[in-house]
């Protein structure tokens, strides 16, 4: 038996080695169980999949397990995104969320995530309430489950969840001002399922990598600069105002600038708390995980704004989003939530509100970002994922744990914090972070400077210093 546990955003497995039907049945089985326990009246789920490999048969497993357990389904039309998949457990009134995926994870993969009712990553307590209800074997005969009788008897529904999505963007942004901007504009969908969006409701956007390739032509779907060569060219060449790049699920945010220019989630953090505040004139908390940049406080001093940092996950945030009026909860990795929409990240949400932005605003990308850094500095921000052997590893978390770097080469330790690793402050709102992934022999490092150059050295002195 696989011991089968869900990370900070899931489980996820290799297909064929720990991820399969048997041991997605074992999964569903503890979320049909959960359900019921949790909605006895009308126990309903929403579950769709992304473009991955197998994704129908993952999802045709769980729809079989939860209406052999009597609880109805509402199975999504064709692939969609995890984004999709939240709206609909929302709009639906539907008891969870279940999608197939393993959103920017090499194409090896898939996985599970679960949604809850209110339209967001399921609570920590509560993923971990189904984990322990995962049984040893399913116990199905799961040839024998007809799904055509299903439907019959009513327990299965198919509901296009795409054009949910693309209704619910219609009515809450502006896209008349996008398309009559005169701004050029570029989209990747790195093979993923956020792939028809955009060219339904900007048919003029330059597309690049919108069409089903369940292997992403062996690249992991992740929108970050190292994966997004070819879209940062495109724009370059082309005369793209900016681009947005979505990854394999289209939870999370990848953008650049006319230049090609990539432009990191600290900033466009910043630059969404600016339109929200300043031209929307909205308020609300600002909840960022740990590994987001200091300037997010300034940001929150400048506009009177409550200030909260949680551990790295958005599962985390999304606690917080169903029980606090929050404006925004986002984290480094690209996953970002604001008001006005459901609390999960949302890679497309957030690039059509910058874009809106911008042709509200008639500036350019850098032009928005120059108001940001008259409020809160310029900075630069860069991280590097070490390699290095796991004793290494447990070395240098112990020597963090018993306080034991003081500098990092040049850069004398002013403070340190330990919400969710080890975050040191140096002088002039520059610092560094080190936390080790849960999974695999790899140290991250993230850092934060007034230039890029700087955050560089920064890295350059953790390696060094922690003699990686």
């Amino acid at each position: 038996m696989t011991k089968i546990k869900f990370g900070t955003d899931g489980w996820r497995a290799i297909i064929a080695e720990d991820y399969t039907v048997d041991n997605v049945a074992r999964v569903t089985v503890a979320v049909a169980k959960w359900t019921k326990e949790r909605f006895p009246e009308n126990p309903a789920v929403v579950v769709g999949h992304d473009c991955r490999f197998a994704g129908e048969l993952f999802a045709d497993t769980v729809t079989k397990v939860l209406v052999h357990h009597g609880v109805r389904v509402h199975r999504a039309k064709g692939f969609v995104s995890t984004p999709m998949v939240s709206l609909g457990a929302f709009q639906l009134k539907a008891s969870l969320g279940v999608i197939i995926t393993a959103s920017h994870n090499p194409p090896s993969y898939n996985g599970y995530k679960l949604k809850g009712h209110f339209g967001g990553p399921l609570v920590p307590e509560e993923v971990q309430e189904v984990e322990d209800m995962i049984p040893a074997q399913h116990g199905l005969d799961l040839a024998s489950i007809d799904l055509a009788q299903a439907e019959r008897n009513g327990l299965i529904d198919h509901v296009d969840l795409e054009t949910m999505y693309v209704e619910h963007v219609e009515r809450n942004f502006d896209l008349e001002a996008i398309r009559n901007s005169g701004m050029k504009l570029g989209f990747d969908a790195m093979y993923g399922s956020g792939q028809n969006v955009i060219p339904r409701i900007l048919p003029k956007a330059e597309l690049l990598h919108c069409d089903h390739n369940p292997s992403f032509r062996g690249q992991a779907p992740e929108p970050i600069h190292k994966n997004l060569l070819e879209f940062s060219d495109l724009i370059r060449t082309s005369g793209i105002s900016s681009g947005l790049a979505v990854d394999g699920d289209a939870d999370r945010i990848g953008l650049y600038n006319g230049k090609g220019e990539f432009i990191d989630s600290h900033h466009i953090i910043l630059l969404l708390i600016h339109y929200l505040v300043k031209y929307k004139q909205f308020k609300g908390k600002v909840v960022v995980a740990f590994s987001a940049t200091p300037k997010v406080k300034n940001m929150c001093d400048h506009y009177g704004l409550d200030y909260q940092v949680t551990k790295i996950g958005f599962k985390y945030i999304a606690g917080i989003m169903i029980k606090e009026d929050v404006l925004l909860g986002g984290e480094e990795s690209g996953g970002i939530a604001i008001k006005g929409h459901i609390p999960e990240r949302d890679g497309i949400w957030m690039g059509l509100t910058i874009w809106e932005f911008m042709a509200k605003s008639g500036k350019t990308l850098d032009e928005l970002i120059a108001e940001v850094y008259e409020i809160v500095g310029p900075f630069a921000y860069e991280r590097n994922d070490l390699h290095i052997s796991e004793s290494l590893k447990q070395d240098v978390l112990k020597a963090c744990g018993e306080d034991r770097y003081k500098a990092f080469g040049d850069f004398e330790v002013r403070r340190v914090e330990t919400i969710d690793g080890f975050k040191y402050h140096f002088d002039n709102e520059q610092w560094l972070m080190i936390r080790a992934s849960g999974t695999e022999p790899v140290l991250r490092c993230y850092a934060g400077s007034d230039s890029l150059a700087n955050a560089r050295k920064i890295l350059e002195a953790c390696q060094r210093t922690i003699g990686a």
